[in-house]
């Protein structure tokens, strides 16, 4: 069995009308590895920001934030901590 990890991902969004369906699209599809989500508008700058709690294996993480960074104007990054 692969050893699990839990971290944090935090998403920053540049253009949320034009993302908001395919940032939906891939966290409905990794629902099941989600803990929890918080997601924060910042307007002043025209961004939105989403953080996850997730408790997965490496790899599910890495596809995870790996299709996440393929949406134009879209950042991820995640930091683990294995337990």
């Amino acid at each position: 069995m692969e050893e699990r990890a839990v971290g944090v991902i935090a998403i920053i969004i540049k253009d949320r009308s034009e993302t908001a369906s395919n940032v939906n699209e891939v966290l409905a599809a990794f629902g099941d590895i989600i803990i929890g989500r918080m997601g924060i508008p910042y307007h002043e700058r025209d961004l939105n920001i989403i953080t996850l709690i997730v408790d997965a294996t490496t790899d599910q993480i890495g596809a995870f934030t790996g299709k996440l960074g393929m949406i134009p104007g879209v950042t991820a990054k995640s930091t683990l901590a294995k337990i």
